[in-house]
């Protein structure tokens, strides 16, 4: 006999495969990224994160290109140095905790997408190297971000519950 229920989640998961294929990350990600210049101080830095609370932040250059990423881990390392484990005691480590800009500090080469790909390489990319969100450029340059938060909303509604 066979169980109605099961068959029915699976064509819906097959449905919504297909609709999140279709969906493209320029549909849903979020288009007014809060940056940090690569020029910024420690200071100002330090005022975004109070300000947005954001986990990440991409940090760009003058023309606008992806440069690199801070993070909330880079900035308690720099913040907490003294708790940092011996282990961690590194010359780059060193380096970051005397940073003075975004440029000594960030994290270089992030991971990133075009904004044509599919809502579901997004997922899997996040998924495969435990990110929580991914930068967006075009030429370089910097157009958006997606999280997962973006990506579950969009699921919600391509299953048609919301």
């Amino acid at each position: 006999m066979k169980d109605a229920g099961n068959e029915d989640c699976t064509q819906c998961v097959r449905s919504f495969s297909e609709s999140c294929n279709e969906k493209l990350i320029e549909q849903v990600m979020t288009k007014d990224v809060v940056t940090i210049h690569e020029d910024y101080p420690l200071d100002e830095i330090l005022n975004i994160f109070s300000k947005h609370h954001f986990h990440t932040y991409p940090v760009v250059n003058d023309n606008y290109e992806l440069v690199g990423i801070i993070d909330q881990d880079v900035m308690l390392r720099i913040l907490l140095v003294e708790r940092t484990p011996r282990l961690d005691h590194t010359h780059h480590a060193a380096v970051v905790a005397q940073g003075g800009t975004a440029k000594d500090i960030m994290i270089p080469h992030p991971v990133s997408m075009s904004s044509n790909e599919p809502l579901c390489e997004a997922a899997d990319m996040m998924l495969k190297h435990k990110m929580d969100r991914v930068c967006v450029v075009e030429d370089g340059k910097l157009v958006g971000i997606i999280c997962k938060p973006d990506i579950l909303k969009e699921v919600y509604k391509l299953r048609g519950s919301g």
